[in-house]
């Protein structure tokens, strides 16, 4: 990587459009850590410039490209009337129904996520499931990290590992709508599947159960102001970054090709989806480390590495640094140990490329979301002109 890097950063002065384009992207991200759907607008516009481009292949990519757009523009209002008021005003409905003020109203920014795991037409039910339950992940994420004490979080917890209606006396009066809510869902997603699917929210349960074990360890290191070993933080926080439960569930709407073999392997956090959930992990710490922290914030796996190895910030940086690079070479091995799997292998490793979009430019664009606007604007409401 750095070999090319260096090339490509030595002969970017004297390439001509639309090739420098894509040596100035590829620095920014490199090629095999990007998003072709993300990406099809700029190729799309630089094709019109090669000297072999083919009109009637530039102008079924443009179709290509706004008839899928339209169906997710479609798909989108209905997923913001579902959480949102009717004029999408960035959550209020759901948000409203289980009372959680506090909570980060990220409904666009949710359905972007998952729209890069699974953008194909005959996967709309599957990123339609995935958008409705990482809606609520993201409430819990917010409860803990921003609202539940202590003794409320274990709670919170135990309501969560019992997974019944009658754990709802024990949780705190602010969330019992949210755990309605959230058995409710379940069950109707459940009711949308074939017979021999309906095994498969039981592996997105048993994954929110286990993040929520996760998130609950966070808030016991936090209350008790204990910066934990880097080993310990990363076995801890790879699971709360929430890609594992999030790949588990982005499988529940796929069709036969995803069978309970592979779920199995999903829910055991082993090779890809445990390097997925490290880039997502180490790019959060970064990103949060280059920027500051707040009294909020619990101990990173920045501060971690401080701590145990007695070295600077800067020391810190190089080596989690590289642990991401060590990441994405397992990611890319999975393809070629994992090549019974390689359709559910492709929605771990977009997931993983999701985060080169979601950490551009070392700002977290899930947490500030507003720069995340040009992509929204590019993928969601503008078409490419016929």
């Amino acid at each position: 990587m750095a070999f090319a890097r260096h090339h490509l950063e030595s002969m970017s002065g004297s390439l001509k459009y639309p090739l420098s384009e894509q040596v100035k992207r590829s620095l920014e991200i490199p090629l095999p850590r990007t998003l072709s759907r993300v990406d099809a607008p700029y190729y799309i516009e630089e094709y019109k410039q090669e000297k072999a481009c083919n009109p009637y292949v530039l102008e079924l990519a443009k179709l290509e490209f706004n008839l899928l757009q339209r169906l997710h523009q479609q798909e989108l209002k209905d997923f913001c009337r579902y959480v949102c008021t009717e004029h999408i005003q960035w959550g209020n409905d759901l948000y409203e129904e289980v009372g959680l003020s506090y909570s980060r109203h990220r409904t666009v920014e949710i359905y972007l996520w998952c729209y890069t795991i699974h953008y194909e037409k005959q996967y709309a039910h599957a990123r339609i499931i995935l958008a409705k339950i990482c809606v609520l992940i993201s409430l819990l994420d917010d409860t803990f990290d921003m609202q539940a004490t202590l003794e409320e979080g274990r709670k919170i917890n135990e309501a969560i590992q019992r997974w019944d209606e009658s754990a709802i006396p024990i949780l705190p009066v602010y969330l019992k709508k949210y755990y309605v809510k959230l058995m409710n869902i379940f069950r109707e997603l459940e009711d949308e599947l074939k017979q021999d699917h309906k095994y498969r929210m039981v592996y997105s349960r048993k994954a929110i159960q286990t993040l929520c074990r996760h998130y609950q360890q966070e808030s016991e290191w936090f209350h008790s102001n204990y910066i934990p070993s880097f080993q310990d933080h990363i076995k801890n926080s790879v699971i709360s970054t929430g890609a594992p439960a999030t790949f588990v569930t982005s499988l529940i709407g796929m069709g036969d090709e995803v069978t309970e073999e592979t779920f199995q392997w999903a829910i055991g956090c082993t090779d890809a989806v445990k390097a997925c959930s490290e880039v997502a992990r180490f790019m959060n710490d970064m990103t949060a480390f280059q920027h500051g922290k707040n009294k909020l914030d619990a101990a990173s796996s920045v501060d971690s590495y401080i701590n145990q190895h007695h070295v600077t910030g800067e020391v810190a940086m190089a080596a989690v640094g590289k642990l991401v690079e060590d990441a994405w070479k397992t990611t890319n091995q999975a393809r070629f140990d994992r090549r019974a799997m390689l359709l559910p292998l492709e929605r771990i490793i977009r997931l993983t490329k999701s985060m080169t979009l979601m950490y551009r430019g070392n700002i977290n664009l899930y947490t500030f979301t507003s720069g995340n606007k040009d992509k929204i604007q590019q993928q969601f409401i503008e078409p490419i002109p016929l």
